[in-house]
């Protein structure tokens, strides 16, 4: 009986011994064996045999690409305005001996590494041009963290901004400076308006009053020319004037009695004698 549990607990040793020894890699990983706490060799990616209790597994390292999602973060920009902004980065473990004896944590190391990467380069930006300039954040932050992540043993495949935004208390506010500025437009469109309106009112009087001017001067042209015509007509005689004279005024008494609005009409007491001279007439 005791025998039979010596070689049972033999039988164990040399399962566990043999499966200590025999380590497969699987493809896409690269695995750090220590041999008593300092390290040995790397073990790629196939069958590798180990010296069972001396040597030890101690980091499995991806090296397939690796995403980072940075978590959203407030920065302040060089005006002062505040936006959220987040981050994805893409990497690659290409020395899996720096990776784990360089750093602590290399995975948040670069997460660590990218937030405050960003908030430097946002924060040396104005909002407008901030908010608008993602492709140079994207190429600022990707060279200003290659360095740091080459000591490491990491390769920073790509970095992309997800999300840059203003902070709800920010938004508040630019849409009360965009409403401002549509009001403002509106009132110096408005102000235009009326400045067109009153321009061109203005010219139309001045049109209207050179119109006039001209007319009162053609007018008067025609008035005098009438007048010398009739004075190149009568030549020194006075009777065709007087008796010119004579008609309109009767004209004008008879179109004072016809009217509506005339109640009483004056005449001379010698209205004979006042046409005789005004018709040039002897008695």
């Amino acid at each position: 009986m005791e025998g039979l549990i010596v070689a049972i607990a033999f039988l164990v040793f040399v399962v566990v011994t043999i499966a200590k020894g025999i380590r497969i890699v699987p493809q896409g990983e690269e695995w750090i064996v220590e041999r008593l706490g300092r390290y040995l060799r790397t073990l790629n990616p196939g069958l590798s045999v180990l010296i069972p209790y001396l040597d030890a597994v101690t980091y499995k390292v991806i090296t397939k690409d690796i995403i980072l999602d940075v978590q959203e973060q407030e920065v302040i920009t060089r005006d002062n305005a505040v936006i959220l902004t987040n981050a994805i980065a893409f990497i690659k473990v290409t020395d899996p001996v720096k990776a784990v004896y360089g750093v602590t944590n290399f995975s948040e190391a670069i997460r660590n590494l990218v937030m405050t990467t960003l908030r430097s380069i946002v924060g040396e930006m104005e909002l407008d041009e901030a908010l608008s300039s993602r492709d140079k954040i994207k190429a600022r932050l990707r060279e200003s963290i290659s360095d740091e992540a080459l000591d490491w043993g990491i390769s920073i495949k790509t970095v992309e901004i997800q999300d840059i935004k203003p902070s709800e208390s920010m938004q508040r506010a630019m849409e009360m400076q965009a409403a401002a500025e549509r009001e403002r437009k509106a009132l110096v469109t408005r102000a235009e308006g009326d400045k067109q309106s009153a321009i061109l009112q203005a010219e139309a009087r001045l049109e209207a009053a050179k119109r006039d001017a001209n007319a009162q001067v053609m007018m008067a042209t025609a008035s005098a020319e009438a007048i010398s015509r009739v004075k190149d007509a009568i030549g020194e005689s006075t009777a065709p004037v007087m008796y010119l004279l004579g008609q309109h005024y009767i004209q004008a008494l008879e179109t004072m009695s016809t009217s509506d609005n005339s109640k009483l009409v004056l005449l001379p007491g010698d209205l004979t004698e006042a046409i005789k001279r005004v018709t040039g007439m002897r008695g």
